[in-house]
């Protein structure tokens, strides 16, 4: 049932974001150097690799580690690349993603492959059993803003509670979010 929802929400997402994804991919093309699309080394199911696009927010020489790491995150940032981040625009492409199978529409979010903290955490409490998502529980308490061990805790809460009324209401919580630009770091 979750795959059935979660291959026909992002068919449907894809068709009808299919001119905007047009639109930002000549934005991003036209405002910096290099590629539309990053693809970013993501951590999946069982913890197996997976590549994750989204459409490029940072310069390309930009170190591969989690935002919150950079000294200054904002100078490595394009043109439009607040915009996409704040707006969640730059995350289209993951619905390919969902599509294929690497992702989900709701679970925990990907860790970047070099979160080593992220990935333990997650394994020890069999997080890593569940297919990441677009957005999570966590997401929609906190975002980016969340320490590593508390967005653990949301996740593991997703984990023994997950079911549709929870993924339901976690995508509403997360349309409000993105609406409001709330958690969203640059």
């Amino acid at each position: 049932m979750k795959r059935f929802f979660d291959f026909s929400i992002s068919l449907l997402a894809l068709l009808v974001l299919s001119v905007p994804m047009v639109m930002i991919a000549l934005v991003v093309k036209l405002t910096s150097q290099g590629p539309v699309l990053y693809w970013s080394d993501r951590v999946g199911r069982d913890n197996h690799l997976f590549k994750m696009p989204k459409f490029r927010t940072m310069r390309i020489a930009t170190p591969a580690v989690a935002t919150h790491l950079l000294s200054d995150p904002a100078r490595f940032l394009t043109p439009v690349g607040k915009f996409l981040r704040k707006s969640s625009f730059d995350e289209f492409p993951q619905f390919f993603s969902i599509l294929k199978g690497d992702m989900s529409i709701v679970g925990p979010r990907p860790a970047l492959f070099n979160q080593d903290d992220l990935i333990a955490l997650r394994t020890q409490k069999g997080i890593h059993l569940l297919t990441p998502g677009l957005t999570g529980w966590a997401q929609v308490n906190g975002r980016d803003e969340l320490p590593i061990p508390i967005k653990v805790d949301y996740d593991l809460y997703y984990l023994e509670r997950r079911s549709f009324l929870l993924d339901l209401k976690i995508i509403m919580k997360t349309f409000l979010k993105v609406m409001l630009g709330d958690g969203v770091r640059h």
